[in-house]
C-alpha cells in the first residue's frame, strides 16, 4: 500500500539552501526551512529511539527528550543571536505548553482509541508534575520582582542568573534521584524491544541531523522578522505556537508512535520529561548562553506566558497522576491547547 513518509520532506533541505543562496523572499525561506526541520527532527527521534532500545524506558525517554530538545535549543540560540529575545522566551513557554497539552494529548488520544485504558508509572508523572510546579514558581517570582521599586537592571539580571543556577541544580538532582538513588521507583514493566540499527548508525543519524537542523534554524530565524510582518502574525504567537511545533517535531512523532504501541512509560517520559527539561535546564542554559554572546536574556516572562504554563501544569496534575489514561483525557488536553492557541493568536 502507498504510504506517505516523513523522509520525503528531506527534499526541502537542499531547497532551503537554494532559496537562501538565491535571495528568495523571506516567507519562502521561512516556510521551506520549517518544513525541512520536520524530517530532520524525525531523524533525531528515530536515532534516539534506537538508543532507547538499548537502555530501557527511563533512560530511553530521557535520551529522546534530550535530543529532541536539541532542535529547540538550536533555534532559540539563533534567535538570541538575531536579538529576538522575546520570541525565545515565548518559544520556551510554548515548548512546555506544547509538550504537556499537544504532544501528551495526541499520545493519550491516539494510543487510547483501541484500548479502554493505558497505564504508566505514577512515580514518573508525579516527579515531573512537581517539577513543573517549581518551574511555574521560578517564572512567577522574577516577574513579580520586576514590578518592585528595587528592580534595577543589575538586580533583575542577578535574579535571572540566580534562578537559572537553582533550576539547573534541581534538574541535576532530579536525574540523580530518578536514575540513581530511587531508580527502583521508576522502573517500568514496559520494554523497548530489540534495536534495529547499529549504535554507529544511530549516532550518525543524530549528529548529521543536528548539524542540518542548525543550518535550517539559521535560515528560519533570519527570515522571521519579515515573515511575521508579511503574514500579520504577532511574534508572541510565532514564539508560543509556531516555533515549538517545529522544534518539538521529534517528540511529537516519538511519543505518539510509542503510545500507539502501548509503551506509555517511555511516551510519558518523552512528553512530560521534555517539558521539565526545557523548564529546568534548557531555559537556564539559554540565559547563560545569551550572556556569553552579548545578548542578555532575563528570566522575566509575561503574565500570559506564566498563566499558560501554570494552566498546563495544573491540568497535567489532574489528569496524569492516577497512572492511567484514555482517549477522552487526550481530547481534553488537546482542547486546552487549542484554547491557548486561539487566545494567543488574537493577542
Amino acid at each position: 500500500m502507498f504510504k506517505p513518509r516523513l523522509e520525503w520532506l528531506l527534499f526541502f533541505v537542499p531547497a532551503a539552501v537554494v532559496l537562501e543562496v538565491s535571495g528568495a523572499s523571506a516567507l519562502a525561506i521561512f516556510g521551506v526551512s520549517a518544513l525541512a526541520i520536520l524530517p530532520l527532527a524525525g531523524a533525531i527521534g528515530h536515532g534516539t529511539e534506537e538508543l532507547a532500545a538499548r537502555s530501557g524506558p527511563q533512560i530511553g525517554g530521557l535520551l529522546n527528550a534530550t535530543f529532541g530538545n536539541v532542535t529547540e535549543m538550536i533555534i532559540s540560540f539563533f534567535l538570541i543571536l538575531e536579538g529576538e529575545i522575546e520570541v525565545v522566551k515565548a518559544s520556551l513557554a510554548g515548548a512546555i505548553i506544547g509538550n504537556v497539552l499537544l504532544v501528551l494529548g495526541l499520545a493519550f488520544l491516539l494510543g487510547g482509541l483501541r484500548r479502554d485504558e493505558q497505564e504508566f508509572n505514577i512515580a514518573t508523572a508525579g516527579l515531573h508534575s512537581a517539577s513543573l510546579v517549581i518551574a511555574v514558581v521560578a517564572l512567577l517570582m522574577p516577574a513579580l520582582f520586576s514590578f518592585t521599586p528595587e528592580a534595577s537592571g543589575f538586580r533583575t539580571e542577578a535574579v535571572s542568573i540566580g534562578v537559572s543556577v537553582v533550576l539547573v541544580l534541581l534538574y541535576v538532582l532530579s536525574l540523580l534521584f530518578s536514575l540513581r538513588t530511587h531508580k527502583a521507583l521508576f522502573r517500568g514493566a514496559q520494554q523497548e524491544g530489540e534495536p534495529k540499527w547499529s549504535l554507529q548508525r544511530a549516532l550518525v543519524y543524530i549528529v548529521g541531523a543536528t548539524v542540518l537542523v542548525g543550518l535550517m534554524s539559521e535560515f528560519l530565524t533570519g527570515a522571521l522578522q519579515e515573515t511575521t510582518e508579511e503574514l500579520g502574525l504577532s511574534k508572541l504567537f510565532v514564539g508560543l505556537i509556531v516555533v515549538p511545533i517545529i522544534g518539538n517535531a521529534a517528540e511529537h512523532s516519538s511519543a505518539v508512535v510509542l503510545a500507539l504501541k502501548d509503551k506509555m512509560d517511555v511516551s510519558i517520559e518523552i512528553a512530560i520529561g521534555s517539558s521539565v527539561q526545557i523548564a529546568l535546564f534548557v531555559a537556564p542554559v539559554l540565559v547563560f548562553a545569551s550572556l556569553a554572546v552579548g545578548q542578555p536574556m532575563d528570566y522575566i516572562f509575561t503574565g500570559y506566558e506564566i498563566a499558560a504554563v501554570a494552566f498546563s501544569a495544573a491540568i497535567l496534575a489532574f489528569i496524569a497522576l492516577d497512572g492511567r489514561s484514555n482517549w477522552f483525557e487526550g481530547a481534553q488536553l488537546l482542547a486546552a491547547y487549542v484554547i491557548v492557541a486561539i487566545s494567543f493568536f488574537f493577542l
